[in-house]
């Protein structure tokens, strides 16, 4: 425009700018980062860090990311910063921040001004509607980034002046006794505000408008996605460090130190002795271990698979290439995604009434594994079947133009296929039964601890017999116990932990661990059958 003069920022570029709008977001990030650590107690709110108090240190950096993001809304407006904002920010920002005001508003009228219910409603209502007018009417610019980073500076101003410290509490005044403690609410407060406070520097760093809201949004996302993956990491890593100490318990390297093993006729003893995982649990032992839930615990996911993956496999081919799409149909997708969704619990009844009478009356491994493997079955039926109608039809268009029966292009093409997608169902399924404490506790487990610390020994116990069905396995027909119902009784109730256990801490968390690394070894072949598919495919 003629005339038009540029300030000394503008005439310089945005790069400074953009540097301090991605530094913001990193601030952001960073105390992202530093709340989740607070929340999981990695870093406790009542010690110093460097001689610096954490909620203080919270507050600083809250109140620095505040007034960054406010800055730049504010130099957006004023014309200091080059950016293409919208004419407005959009109901649903508007929406979304009047009600958070709204609560605001109603929290510090009641709680800290100590107003009545009715007066506390009238000014929070006021403060709602202000914010929505405050986001809506001006520009993106201010829209965004004022009602954020405003939120931001009064969460840092509270930790800072010690408002909210680590002693605070809030009663409820339930009955119960019920209140929100400082553990909680000061990392809750940190975690929520630098996700807003980022998202408004994302969009900042984007110039706004179109740029800045997919900026703004990938950050929401990224930083929500990290977050989950940390926290699974977290979670691993803390039942690792709290399990080592029972797990390693009388653990010996060396010649002859370990159980003696047969290797073709010869006894020969292992070099490694981890009693923990290699002994059965035993009053004679002088280390308890959990071998025999450990091999429970496979023998119900091998059955279950075994049982569910043929039977739900046939019936995504039946329902998928044969069958005439109709109400048949339609009522099976809607019986399986119903059953896919019943709790567990259900199903551990179901096997208690159904199956445990056919089988003797008595709770048994084949009982567990047929109520798991039901439990399976209607998530290999989905995902088969998802698999399977996700091969193109041209691969079954060419198969038929070389003269081959349906059934052969159902097995040579479409099933080879679909394996991977197949091969991912399972897995899913697989993690969900393989922890599943109910189903079994109703179906399957004897007691805590098999007599003994045997083992079942499924593939050794089958017997031919005279008679119909002429095989019989009586393994199968007794109890026995597996990790997930074991952990479950060792922390509820501490059954079997007597005087023969040093440290039944340690014993509870070494079991938590050795559960949690039999699941992730079953994720772990599952994941290496879904690569080799993949690459059988390719070549």
């Amino acid at each position: 425009m003629a005339g038009a003069t540029e300030t000394d920022l503008v005439k310089g570029g945005t790069s400074e700018t953009n540097a301090l709008a991605a530094g913001a977001v990193g601030l952001a990030v960073l105390l992202f980062a530093l709340g989740l650590a607070a929340l999981f107690e990695t870093i406790t709110i009542s010690e110093p860090v460097a001689g610096v108090p954490v909620v203080t240190l919270l507050g600083l950096i809250l109140l620095a990311l505040g007034a960054a993001v406010v800055t730049f809304g504010v130099g957006s407006y004023l014309g200091y910063v080059e950016t293409e904002p919208s004419p407005s920010a959009g109901l649903v920002a508007a929406t979304a921040f009047s009600a958070i005001w709204f609560v605001i508003g109603g929290l510090v009228a009641s709680q800290t001004v100590g107003l009545g219910g009715f007066v506390s409603f009238l000014l929070a209502l006021a403060v709602g509607g202000a914010t929505f007018a405050l986001t809506a009417f001006p520009r993106e610019d201010l829209g965004s980034t004022v009602p954020a980073g405003a939120l931001t500076l009064l969460t840092g101003a509270v930790f800072v002046t010690g408002t909210i410290g680590p002693a605070w509490a809030w009663d409820l005044g339930f009955e119960q006794q019920a209140s929100f403690t400082a553990e909680f609410v000061i990392p809750a407060l940190t975690l929520f505000c630098a996700l807003l406070s980022g998202w408004a520097a994302a969009k900042a760093y984007g110039g706004f408008g179109a740029r800045g809201r997919h900026i703004g949004a990938y950050v929401l996302v990224y930083v929500n996605a990290c977050a989950i993956i940390g926290v699974l990491f977290v979670l691993i890593a803390f039942t690792t460090v709290r399990g080592i100490p029972g797990l390693l318990n009388g653990f010996g390297f060396g010649l002859g130190v370990g159980p003696e093993v047969g290797l073709l006729g010869f006894s020969v003893s292992l070099p490694v002795s981890l009693p923990f995982v290699m002994n059965g649990v035993a009053l004679l032992n002088d280390f308890q271990g959990v071998l025999p839930a450990i091999v429970g615990t496979i023998w119900l996911v091998v059955g279950a698979v075994l049982f569910a993956v043929p039977l739900g496999v046939g019936a995504a081919i039946f329902l998928t290439e044969y069958a005439e799409r109709g109400r048949l149909t339609q009522a099976v997708e809607v019986a399986t995604n119903g059953l896919w969704s019943t709790p567990s619990i259900v199903f551990g009844l179901f096997g208690f009434a159904f199956l445990i009478p056919r089988f003797g009356g008595n709770k048994s491994l084949i009982s567990g594994m047929l109520t798991l493997g039901f439990m399976l079955l209607p998530l290999v039926l989905i995902t088969s079947r998802e698999a399977i109608l996700a091969v193109p039809d041209e691969y079954r268009d060419a198969s038929a133009a070389l003269g081959v029966s349906k059934w052969q292009t159902v097995r040579s093409v479409v099933i080879p296929a679909a394996l991977p997608g197949v091969v991912t169902g399972v897995i899913l399924g697989v993690g969900r039964i393989a922890g599943e404490t109910a189903p079994i506790l109703l179906t399957m487990t004897g007691g805590t601890f098999v007599p003994g610390g045997q083992t079942v020994d499924v593939i050794g116990g089958f017997q031919f017999t005279a008679a119909p069905p002429f095989l019989a396995n009586p393994e199968l027909l007794q109890a026995t116990t597996a990790l997930p119902f074991q952990l479950y009784a060792l922390i509820t109730a501490g059954v079997g932990l007597g005087d023969n256990v040093a440290n039944p801490v340690d014993f509870q968390w070494a079991t938590a661990l050795v559960l949690l690394m039999v699941v992730l070894s079953f994720y772990a072949i599952g994941i290496g059958a879904r690569y080799y598919f993949r690459r059988q495919l390719q070549t």
